[in-house]
């Protein structure tokens, strides 16, 4: 497995993160290769793998490429994965799990297919080392990723095991929670510079809050996770690791920020739970916390962005009752929020129908199933 030298890296993602994940991978200085729904393909060495793992906000696994072959059969998928020098790769006397996605004629449960890429890795194993790793259905150590589609198999480590979408700091969700991967997405993609205001009216349990102050000082993700799949891999260097992490985080304490971040919610409760996870993000204090309707929301002189996530009426009777909130949320927008760019990101747009502003953009998103649209204001 050779560190250095570059190799096909793919990138998951939640349906329709995609494009906000190409713009944050390019950010990064990574050229897109091939972007689809729900992953993006780039090209780089391991020292990027760690890096993505570390740095990535919107995605949710880095996939390192270990091999790619034709199997139209079960036992072609044992032959050709047999090949491939996993005791390399692998630790001997460590742990591996197995993810897949296959459509195959001959593959009726995925599990049977992860059993014959299982015993052609062990198998391969007691060939050339006389013993095997152990294994099992636990991500907390080395995993590996198949994709059979027909008669086209892909091999890959997933190097992150767990998702690299929940960003750690969320100790309490709330109810009806954002997650954190699709929070950073939302503020990538708006027109906040991290120079400016950022107001969150309705703020819920805080994720966009808390985001926006972890770019703000930039901190990643990663700074909240102690293991990932790559950790447990043969030729994985704890020395390479703690160099990188050292190299991106700056490690200067921001106390105070030449802007400010507001998150208001009449919800004395939810408030309290998102300035626990604040504190646990180290942020607390870069956040301005109210209890508060939205409409009597601070909202400084100056520019920046005023981004509402209002519930999008997911159960009858529910949307009679939105509609006025909405309308609420425009006049907001015109009478208190000139010079600011406004957003609001829901899964009704018939409800967004009621804000009364002509949008500037309407961005596609999903929350999980929920087809979703960020809606973006200029606010003259």
């Amino acid at each position: 497995m050779e560190l250095d030298k570059k190799n096909k890296i793919v990138v998951s993602c939640s349906p329709g993160l995609d494009i906000a994940l190409s713009h944050e991978l390019e950010g990064l200085g990574f050229e897109i290769i091939k972007a689809d729904p729900k992953a993006v393909t780039i090209s780089g060495d391991f020292n990027d793998v760690m890096k993505l793992n570390y740095m990535l906000r919107s995605g949710n696994r880095v996939l390192w490429h270990i091999a790619s072959f034709r199997a139209i059969h079960p036992n072609h998928l044992y032959k050709n994965a047999k090949k491939i020098p996993w005791e390399e790769i692998l630790k001997e006397d460590g742990y591996f799990s197995i993810d897949s996605f296959i459509k195959n004629k001959f593959i009726r449960d995925t599990r049977f297919g992860n059993l014959k890429l299982k015993d052609a890795i062990a198998d391969r194993f007691i060939e050339k080392m006389d013993k095997r790793p152990d294994t099992g259905s636990s991500k907390d150590q080395a995993v590996v990723f198949m994709y059979w589609m027909n008669e086209e198999v892909e091999l890959y480590i997933d190097t992150s095991g767990q998702s690299i979408a929940k960003h750690g700091y969320r100790k309490n969700p709330g109810t009806a929670p954002l997650m954190e991967n699709l929070a950073a997405a939302i503020i990538n993609e708006s027109k906040w510079d991290r120079k400016s205001h950022f107001i969150n009216p309705m703020c819920g349990s805080g994720t966009l809050a808390i985001e926006a102050a972890l770019m703000a000082v930039g901190n990643f993700p990663g700074k909240f996770r102690t293991n990932y799949s790559f950790q447990h891999l043969k030729s994985y260097k704890a020395s390479d690791w703690k160099n990188l992490k050292n190299e991106i985080d700056s490690e200067k304490e921001v106390n105070k920020l030449g802007f400010k971040i507001i998150a208001s919610d009449n919800n004395r409760q939810a408030l309290s739970i998102a300035r626990d996870n604040a504190k646990f993000a180290g942020v607390d204090h870069l956040i301005d916390f109210k209890v508060c309707a939205f409409g009597e929301t601070e909202i400084p002189d100056g520019s920046g962005v005023v981004v509402f996530n209002p519930e999008y009426g997911e159960r009858m009777g529910e949307v009679s009752q939105l509609e006025n909130t909405y309308q609420q949320i425009g006049d907001f927008f015109k009478q208190q929020c000139k010079g600011y760019f406004g957003y609001i990101f829901t899964g009704n747009l018939e409800l967004a129908k009621k804000v009364g502003l002509r949008t500037k953009r309407r961005l596609p998103f999903y929350n999980g199933k929920i087809e979703c649209r960020l809606l973006e204001y200029e606010l003259y």
